[in-house]
C-alpha cells in the first residue's frame, strides 16, 4: 500500500530500499496526553478533545468532546547564540519557516529532494564516518553547495535543537502552496491541523503524512507551530515532499472542503463512529482533521466537519497522542482506500 515508493539509498521501517536512510519510529514521543484532551477516550470516549479511543465518529451535531566541487574550512568562532537564534526566528516567523535543517536524515533529504536552494551545510570536523555522511557530502558537491568543518562548539552555537547530529544545513525557506491548489485533485488526501503547537508532533505528523501518501497539509496561518528545526529534524525529510498549505482559519477552511466535495473527518473523543468503521473508503477527497493536544478540535470545527470518529482502545490508558493518532487515521484511509471492491 504506502511502502516501496521510496528512492534508492533511504531505508526505514516499511519497505524502502536500502541505504542509510530513515530510522526510527514514525511518531513523536513529545507532548504526551493525559486524560483531558487526550487521543484516546476507551469505555465511550473518555477524555475531552481527545480523538482515541474516542468511540466512533459520528455525524456532527452529536454528543461532541473536546476531545525537516566541495568547499571544506574550518572554522572555529562561535558567534553570539542568542542573537543568531533571534534573527534567525524572526525570518522564519514570516512564512512557514524550515531555513535551518538539522540532522543528518534531514539534510540528505534537503539535498537529495533539490527542490530549494541550500546555501551552506555545517559539519563537524570530527564526525566518525557514515554512509549518511558520505551522501551528504557527495549530494553537496554536486549542487554546488559549500560544506563548511566547523568544531563541535561552533556548530552547537549555531544549533537550534539538541540533537543535530552534527550536522546543520542553511537553506531557502519552505515556500507555502495555495489552499485552491491542494483541493483541486480529485483524489486529495488531506490533513488539516487545527491549532498544532508542538514541534515534535508535526514533524512525527508530516512523517507519517508523506508515508501515507497524504497530498498536503493545511496549516492555521497563526496559533499554530510551523516548520522549526526541530519539525525539520523530526520528519526526517518529509517536509521536501508534503506539500503544506497556510490558511487564516481552519474553520474556514473545513467549509471550502465541503462545499468542494472532500468527506471531512475530525478525529475526537467524542465520537460514536469508530474511525475503523468508515466503510469501504471514500474514493474522492477526503480530509482528516486533527487538533491540538490538551484542547482536541475547537468548537467552530467539531461543528463542521462531516463526520466526528474515534480511536477505540483496548488497555488502560486513556488516551494516544495526536501523532500517534494521527499514523493510525492515515493508515486506516490508506488500507480503505487500497482495498479490492466487493
Amino acid at each position: 500500500m504506502a511502502a516501496g515508493k521510496g528512492r534508492q539509498g533511504r531505508s526505514g521501517g516499511s519497505g524502502r530500499r536500502g541505504g542509510p536512510g530513515r530510522g526510527g519510529s514514525a511518531s513523536s514521543r513529545s507532548g504526551a496526553d493525559r486524560g483531558r484532551g487526550g487521543f484516546s477516550g476507551r469505555r465511550g470516549g473518555a477524555g475531552q478533545g481527545s480523538a482515541s479511543g474516542q468511540g466512533p465518529g459520528q455525524r456532527k451535531g452529536q454528543g461532541r468532546g473536546q476531545g525537516p566541487g566541495n568547499d571544506e574550512r574550518r572554522s572555529d568562532g562561535e558567534p553570539g547564540r542568542q542573537r543568531g537564534r533571534a534573527r534567525r526566528s524572526r525570518r522564519s516567523a514570516r512564512g512557514l519557516g524550515g531555513d535551518q535543517v538539522e540532522g543528518r536524515q534531514a539534510v540528505r533529504e534537503l539535498l537529495l529532494a533539490g527542490k530549494r536552494r541550500v546555501d551552506e551545510v555545517l559539519m563537524i570536523d570530527d564526525l566518525a564516518g557514515a554512509d549518511v555522511l558520505g551522501d551528504i557530502e557527495e549530494l553537496s558537491q554536486e549542487l554546488g553547495v559549500g560544506v563548511r568543518r566547523v568544531s563541535r562548539r561552533h556548530l552547537a552555537a549555531e544549533a537550534l535543537t539538541e540533537s543535530h547530529q552534527g550536522v546543520i544545513a542553511r537553506a531557502a525557506a519552505l515556500d507555502p502552496v495555495d489552499f485552491d491548489d491542494l483541493t483541486a485533485d480529485p483524489a486529495a488526501f488531506l490533513l488539516v491541523l487545527d491549532g498544532i503547537t508542538d514541534p515534535g508532533n508535526l514533524g512525527a505528523i508530516l512523517r507519517t503524512a508523506e508515508c501515507a501518501g497524504v497530498t498536503g497539509v493545511v496549516l492555521g496561518r497563526h496559533r499554530s507551530v510551523h516548520v522549526t528545526p526541530t519539525v525539520t529534524k523530526t520528519a526526517a525529510g518529509a517536509v521536501e515532499h508534503v506539500p503544506l498549505a497556510l490558511v487564516a482559519g481552519i474553520p474556514s477552511a473545513i467549509a471550502t472542503l465541503s462545499d468542494r466535495g472532500f468527506v471531512t473527518v475530525g478525529l475526537d473523543s467524542g465520537g460514536t463512529q469508530s474511525i475503523f468503521e468508515l466503510g469501504a473508503g471514500p474514493t474522492g477527497p477526503i480530509a482528516l482533521v486533527l487538533g491540538a493536544e490538551g484542547v482536541g478540535l475547537s468548537r467552530l470545527v467539531r461543528e463542521r466537519v462531516e463526520v466526528l470518529a474515534s480511536i477505540p482502545l483496548a488497555g488502560e490508558l486513556n488516551s494516544l497522542n495526536v501523532a500517534a493518532a494521527t499514523a493510525v487515521a492515515c493508515f486506516e484511509v490508506v488500507r480503505t482506500r487500497d482495498r479490492e471492491p466487493g
